[in-house]
């Protein structure tokens, strides 16, 4: 057996046990939990462990299973896994965006170090925006661009709001790799006549992809947020966003039914982090290991 399978095969048998842990955790606490919650000083500081608010996990997971409606034939899982596909797109495209304006701030960021300094401070600032607030104005924005025959779509906007999430966690990564490539190398290489370019190219880059690859994966997870948040803000339909507004509305009566919806965001996450796992793997797999 290869070492990486051995290694895919631990990691995934982690997660599983992480996954019986948080299940038999909440079911602990649903036994021995306040029905109605716990109070200190007026303050609440524990959830409510009755049924409407946390249902037992194997209703949770049965309802998958069954009907979206009761006049409906549609099992939920089918529904559930369509918003989650279209979600999936919208926020690939996010991360498309935002891994490219990410890594070309972070090149500029590199490049020039005033450039750094009066940039990174903004870069900050801008993830302090609530993004409730700004998916309405992107979409106002959005909606009033025709270039040509070109009428921005309202899916777009999402998009972007999803790429604003995913461009700073991936534009600091790629920063960081970008200055952690030997200065030894580097003089080495100008004093062969190599430009900044091949400089770049040759060593910085390949050097910056242990810090690049977490960064990508948090940036991947939160595109999938943005996307979400503006389904929600925006009432964009046909994404996982839009389920979990359309099932919270009946938590009262079948409250197991909203967390088939965000089960499905939170597997959404995962996909994308792993898509960039697998990515890293296929793409390096050559790529020569450090000698103890």
């Amino acid at each position: 057996m290869s070492p990486f399978v051995r290694r895919a095969g631990y990691r995934t048998a982690m997660f599983g046990l992480a996954l019986v842990v948080v299940a038999v955790l909440w079911e602990v606490y649903k036994l021995v939990g306040p029905e109605d919650g716990g109070r200190l000083l007026g303050i609440p500081v524990l959830p409510r462990s009755n049924d409407t608010a946390m249902p037992h996990v194997w209703d949770m997971i049965s309802r998958y299973g069954r009907p979206e409606r009761r006049a409906s034939e549609t099992r939920i899982w089918t529904v559930v896994l369509s918003g989650a596909w279209y979600s999936f797109r919208l926020a690939l495209a996010g991360f498309a965006i935002g891994a490219t304006v990410g890594t070309g701030l972070a090149v500029l960021m590199a490049r020039f170090r005033t450039v750094e300094r009066g940039l990174l401070p903004y870069l900050v600032a801008s993830q302090t925006v609530p993004l409730i607030a700004l998916a309405p104005l992107v979409v106002a924005w959005g909606g009033r661009i025709e270039i040509g025959g070109f009428v921005w779509p309202r899916w777009l906007s999402a998009s972007v709001l999803g790429a604003f999430l995913a461009f700073f966690p991936v534009a600091v990564g790629t920063l960081r790799g970008l200055a952690s490539a030997p200065a030894a190398a580097i003089e080495l290489m100008q004093s062969y006549g190599a430009s900044w370019r091949q400089v770049l190219l040759r060593l910085r880059f390949p050097s910056a992809v242990p810090a690049m690859v977490p960064a990508l994966k948090l940036g991947a997870s939160g595109a999938v947020v943005g996307v979400v948040v503006a389904e929600i803000s925006t009432g964009l339909k046909g994404g996982i966003g839009r389920l979990i507004i359309e099932y919270a509305r009946e938590a009262t009566a079948d409250p197991a039914k909203v967390f088939t919806a965000v089960f499905g965001a939170a597997g959404l996450g995962l996909a994308m982090a792993g898509l960039v796992g697998l990515a890293d793997v296929v793409l390096m797999r050559n790529r020569p290991k450090e000698a103890a």
